[in-house]
């Protein structure tokens, strides 16, 4: 890449040489330093400093000396903010930096340039394009506690992830302003201030942005939290961040002046052109390019079919993870339908005419907007003991509200999707014979469309084998009852399909107390849970003889919050439970 740029370097000067010979116009060339201040997202995703930058250009303007042409070649360099280590009660945040803890760039770039003048005063504007080559710095935040066992647990919440080398190309564009003052006809002082940018997610193959990918905050930690779980702290699908370069640049310099400046002559009066006489554009095939994107949060959509129809052309495709369909190449002037479809719903219908075609444009790019209100839930199955995606599990997703279900198999690699209703709460299970998984709960109450688009889920299915046991998650009993509630209803639901899918399946059904409160009245009312529990699934179809319901009160404590203990009300939270053992499969 260096020698690319070298070598693009020195055939604009060679341009801009000849042109000198063989124009008027003045020839200058200038060096010029000063501080590089990050924007946007470049600042907070980069988490950058203000830094600085040196560079030279070299003007070439024609006759007259107000329109020309440069060159500009900058080395930008921006610190990134070190993170100290961050202590908390039972473990602190660390980050590991693995390079230099800076951006380093080099921009090459090209364009016109325009000159105002009056007395020793210049006023120069400028936009140039070309490409940058970008040096980025690779860290590893983590977060080290140690549980009530003693056991040290290490997770990565952020890390940076731009390839072994940590090295992207882009293409980049800047525009500026700079104000000159003549100290003689050969030299003029200057002061200028102009915005770099880099455009575009790839150059070629490879990745052109910095990217960092963590794990999004729930809960703060601070220097008085206890972290019992990193789940309890930060969501467990990581989110990718990206940011282009993004800075605004100011400085000073001084120029050297090569020519004369010649008098400028008057046009002579020409004929005026009749319309008539001025040819039509004429249009030319093209290549197109659609962009699908989710009208309420502007993300990039995939899995949308977008059709293309008109003329010759009959084209459908479906939207990659950028939202890019299929490229159509040499696509002839004429009228053309382009419509996409998602979960049952049409985006608005894009004509595309012949004024289309006689852009300077080699590609149409239009984008079309995919506008449904709901939620898309995308989950996972994988294996209880391994770990690992498991494909071809049957799923259901019910709505607690309105009591409707559907069901979708999971794919080779474990995924499945589903749409969710706005301010709804769900339940989602695998069913699947000879082995099951908990009833997970899903809501989208409190949630914003404009802001979010996806929610994730990862659903463990476990086999079942005999001696095995599992606890009942989210299985409630309201303060000294032992009625079934509702939301219980559903937990228990999903026993019953279980035990309906495999008949030779029988199961002791037991309740489990905390240590508050009187030791035998605990043993009784965990012992009416479990019956209460048992005649639930009875009356919906199960055979009393496969079932044993049995109440151990406070006798099987999974800690040590026994009577007298001080204990918080997540530990005694986790002695109440209600628990499934195989007994025969």
């Amino acid at each position: 890449m260096k020698k690319l740029l070298l070598t693009l370097m020195l055939l604009s000067c060679s341009f801009l040489t000849f042109a000198q010979e063989s124009s008027k116009g003045d020839l200058q060339i200038g060096v010029q330093g000063g501080s590089s201040v990050p924007m946007d997202s470049y600042k907070k995703v980069g988490e950058t400093k203000i830094g600085y930058y040196t560079g030279l250009f070299v003007d070439k303007y024609f006759s007259g000396n107000k329109f020309g042409i440069g060159v500009d070649a900058r080395y930008i360099y921006n610190e990134i903010n070190k993170q100290d280590s961050f202590k908390f009660e039972n473990g602190h945040f660390g980050t590991d930096y693995r390079n230099k803890t800076r951006f380093q760039d080099f921009l090459f770039t090209l364009g016109p340039t325009y000159k105002f003048s009056k007395n020793k005063f210049q006023l120069e504007a400028y936009v140039r394009g070309g490409i940058m080559m970008q040096y980025f710095p690779e860290y590893v935040r983590t977060m080290t506690y140690t549980d009530a066992l003693g056991n040290a647990t290490l997770y990565d919440p952020k890390w940076t992830e731009n390839g072994p080398d940590n090295r992207a190309n882009s293409w980049a564009g800047l525009g500026g302003l700079r104000f000159n003052y003549v100290i003689s006809p050969k030299i003029a002082v200057f002061a200028h201030a102009d915005y770099v940018q880099t455009f575009g997610t790839k150059f070629g193959s490879k990745a052109s942005q910095f990217t960092v990918k963590n794990s999004v905050e729930i809960q703060p930690v601070d220097a008085t939290t206890s972290v019992l779980s990193f789940l309890d702290h930060y969501e467990e699908l990581q989110v990718s961040s990206r940011t282009p370069h993004q800075t605004v640049q100011a400085g000073i310099g001084v120029k050297m002046i090569f020519g004369k400046t010649v008098p400028v002559v008057p046009p002579k009066k020409e004929e005026p052109v009749k319309y008539e006489d001025i040819p039509a554009p004429v249009a030319k095939t093209k290549a197109l390019q659609i962009v699908v994107k989710d009208k309420q949060t502007n993300l990039a959509l995939s899995g949308v079919t977008v059709s293309i129809s008109g003329g010759s052309v009959e084209e459908k495709s479906i939207s990659d993870a950028s939202g890019q369909a299929a490229k159509i190449e040499d696509i002839k002037p004429g009228n053309y339908q382009i419509v996409g479809e998602k979960n049952g719903i049409k985006t608005p219908i894009l004509t595309l005419s012949e004024a289309d075609f006689k852009s300077n444009s080699s590609v149409i790019f239009k984008e079309i907007y995919h506008d449904d209100p709901r939620f898309t839930l995308v989950g996972e199955t994988f294996d209880c003991t391994t770990q690992s995606n498991l494909g071809g599990i049957n799923t259901m997703l019910t709505n607690t509200g309105n009591k409707t279900n559907i069901s979708q198999i999971s794919d080779t690699k474990g995924q499945f999707i589903y749409q969710l209703d706005p301010q709804s709460e769900f339940t989602v299970v695998a069913n699947q014979q000879g082995k099951y998984s908990q009833t997970e709960l899903v809501s989208t109450k409190g949630l914003d469309r404009s802001q979010t688009l996806y929610v994730t889920l990862k659903l463990g299915v476990c086999e079942l084998v005999k001696d095995s046991s599992w606890e009942l998650k989210n299985i409630l009993y309201d303060f000294d009852k032992s009625d079934i509630r509702p939301d219980a209803a559903l937990i228990l639901d999903n026993v019953v399909s279980i035990l309906k899918q495999n008949p030779s399946l029988r199961i002791e059904l037991s309740s489990h107390t905390d240590s508050r409160g009187n030791d035998g009245y605990n043993l009784k009312l965990s012992q009416r849970r479990a019956d209460s529990a048992v005649d639930y699934l009875v009356k919906n179809g199960i055979s009393r003889n496969r079932l044993i319901s049995k109440g151990y009160g406070e006798t099987r404590l999974k800690n040590n919050c026994g009577n007298g203990a001080d204990c918080s009300e997540e530990q005694h939270q986790e002695n109440r439970r209600t628990e499934i053992k195989v007994l025969d499969f």
